[in-house]
């Protein structure tokens, strides 16, 4: 049996980039979570907002030891398996991650160790000021990762010569047709996925009756925020849907599995694209209901999948599916912040269990959105690599398909345990709470920050 080496050279990057993923969209909004804790407590003085920026800078400290190791095989795989692709755009490419090096990790590192075991050891403002930064760090690094990611999805701001494409604009580059709504949409939603984390947290500690003023805080401040970035996102995702469609029309088209541009578009509750018959089977659909979303017409047109050939489309299921998923877990926030905010308003949310039942039952949604979306963004911009410049077939490296086999294989087995270890110690310390001393107290060093992580761990399995 021959193994297709793209079909797996793009399995293989799949895998990774969506298990990495994972920990920088949580790492983005608990970065910020933690500072604003830091910043509560030097205004107020407060304890208990002292004790719970310490508790999520444990939970911090294995989920960015975990994002550096399970990044670091995605610089390498432009090299392994995807020479060809760095050798057309890495002109451009090249430059914007070298960028999120210096400006983001280099930050970072410099205020982590601070951040990580800093406490007692230098002022109280430093301290939170360093959380801030990290803060800002990570942000920085979402915004070189997305100027990148944009340019593959609206390329501008260069020129092709020889067919590798050199940069003639960098403000061009940087900030592309899509960056501006990618940013904002992949930021707003790290900072829900976060929220959704914390508010389950909290929920779990109020049903359980332990950690009830720290459980009380975090489920607050987390239906405060998601109550406006829950709604704000869907506003955001409108515009940025509106840009797609402008620049990559028939991605929208698989969203909305979209066929024939000469008739107004129904919206797909539900549906089974059949790509060979070119139709969709088993549909429950809003009729124009894509048209009026997409056009604000509802006799609005937009191309269809049929205006291009077969082989210049996007896997229809794929994308069609990943868009659902996204939108329904998007909806779901929205109704669950926004009730939420109405039971706090009636002075009803500690009581209300069955909602605390439900939402401490839901830290996974932001999650499985954020790679939904990836899932839309990257399989939707298909047959490209680099839109209009560089088709994914044509950017693989010359190797053998069970070689990319054989890697994939050991990274399913490594990155599960990665995985399993550390969703384990990340329970255990939220087993344990609020309590006892922070990572910072008695041992690890500023030279060594992922150390922090091997700190938390001993605490979590300490805690049995």
């Amino acid at each position: 049996m021959e193994l297709d080496p793209v079909m797996l050279a793009r399995l293989q990057f799949a895998f990774t980039i969506i298990f990495h993923i994972i920990f920088p969209s949580f790492t983005i909004g608990l970065s910020a979570y933690i500072a604003t804790l830091g910043a509560m407590w030097l205004r107020s003085g407060t304890e208990r907002y002292h004790l719970l920026m310490r508790f999520w800078t444990k939970i911090f400290a294995v989920s960015f030891a975990m994002g550096v190791v399970s990044g670091i095989v995605l610089s390498y795989q432009f090299g392994t398996n995807w020479s060809r692709f760095s050798v057309v755009v890495g002109n451009v490419i090249g430059p914007l991650i070298g960028y999120e090096v210096l400006t983001a990790f280099f930050l970072e590192a410099t205020f982590l160790g601070i951040m990580l075991f800093g406490f007692n050891r230098v002022p109280d403002w430093l301290y939170v000021l360093s959380a801030a930064i990290v803060a800002v760090g990570t942000a920085i690094s979402a915004f070189w990762i997305l100027s990148a990611n944009s340019w593959m999805q609206t390329p501008a701001g260069h020129e092709i010569r020889n067919g590798i494409a050199y940069p003639v604009d960098w403000i061009a580059v940087v900030f592309n047709p899509s960056f501006p709504y990618r940013f904002a949409h992949m930021l707003n939603a790290a900072y829900l996925t976060t929220g959704f984390v914390v508010l389950a947290v909290g929920a779990r500690y109020l049903i359980a009756g332990t950690h009830v003023a720290q459980g009380r805080t975090m489920v607050r401040m987390a239906i405060g925020l998601m109550a406006v970035l829950a709604p704000l996102q869907l506003f955001i995702g409108d515009q940025h849907g509106l840009n797609t469609l402008e620049h990559q029309p028939i991605k929208v088209a698989a969203m909305e599995a979209h066929w024939d541009g000469s008739k107004p578009g129904d919206f797909h509750i539900f549906a089974w694209p059949d790509e060979k018959a070119e139709m969709n089977r088993f549909a429950i659909s809003i009729p124009r209901g894509s048209s009026l979303i997409l056009t604000h017409k509802v006799d609005g047109l937009f191309p269809g999948l049929k205006s291009v050939p077969p082989q210049d489309r996007p896997p229809v299921v794929t994308v069609f599916f990943a868009f659902r998923i996204m939108l329904a877990i998007g909806f779901f926030m929205i109704a669950a912040a926004l009730y939420g905010a109405f039971l706090w308003w009636r002075g009803r949310l500690e009581d209300t269990r069955w909602y605390l039942r439900i939402v401490s039952q839901t830290w996974w949604t932001g999650f499985v959105a954020v790679i939904a979306g990836w899932v839309v963004t990257e399989s939707g911009r298909q047959p490209w690599i680099a839109h209009g410049i560089l088709r994914t077939a044509d950017a693989t490296s010359p190797v053998p398909g069970a070689t990319i086999a054989g890697t994939l294989a050991l990274f399913v087995v490594t990155y599960g345990i990665i995985f399993s270890m550390g969703i384990y110690y990340i329970n255990r310390l939220i087993n344990r709470g609020p309590q006892g001393s922070a990572v910072s107290d008695d041992s690890g060093t500023a030279n060594n920050p992922l150390s922090a992580a091997g700190k938390a761990a001993r605490e979590a399995i300490g805690n049995r």
